[in-house]
């Protein structure tokens, strides 16, 4: 049975590109978090955790950076993942004032059950398109991305 063809609304016509992004966005979010909830994990916390898993005892300044999420919101979320037991956030031996963050044994057990969910994400939002259509996919996803963050960044530097 054929996919019905999305209802765009009138003032998103001139747009149906970036109204096809916000729709798979969506989707897309609301299907990881409730993945995640299985997993007793709030969104964005498993991005946190696969940088620290990649490299931990990282700053939080730099998980800022790598994650580019907001100062408050990396907060917020180490704050309960230290709660939940995944992590610990001590002052750094050269500056008191910076945190550094390291993981627990809890938080490091997360490294299969991470990589098997987002595994499971990649299956089930590819399991319509062939290899060369997911390629193609990715490729076209960096290059909207790098063209909305390069005006974003012109636009800043103009500021």
């Amino acid at each position: 049975m054929p996919t019905p063809e999305p209802r765009i609304p009138t003032t998103a016509s001139a747009g149906p590109l970036s109204y096809a992004i916000f729709q798979l966005a969506r989707a897309h979010r609301a299907y990881a978090a409730a993945m995640l909830r299985a997993m007793d994990l709030h969104p964005g916390q498993e991005l946190l955790l696969m940088q620290l898993l990649d490299r931990d005892g990282q700053t939080q300044s730099e998980l800022l950076e790598s994650v580019g999420l907001d100062h408050s919101t990396v907060s917020k979320s180490l704050r309960r993942m230290q709660d939940a037991g995944l992590l610990v956030r001590e002052p750094a031996e050269h500056d008191r004032r910076v945190m550094v963050v390291h993981l627990t044994d809890k938080g490091r057990a997360m490294r299969e059950p991470i990589a098997a969910m987002w595994q499971a994400l990649e299956e089930t939002s590819a399991v319509n398109l062939s290899a060369q259509q997911a390629e193609s996919f990715v490729r076209t996803a960096y290059a909207i991305a790098d063209a909305i963050n390069s005006r974003a960044v012109a636009r800043e530097d103009s500021e």
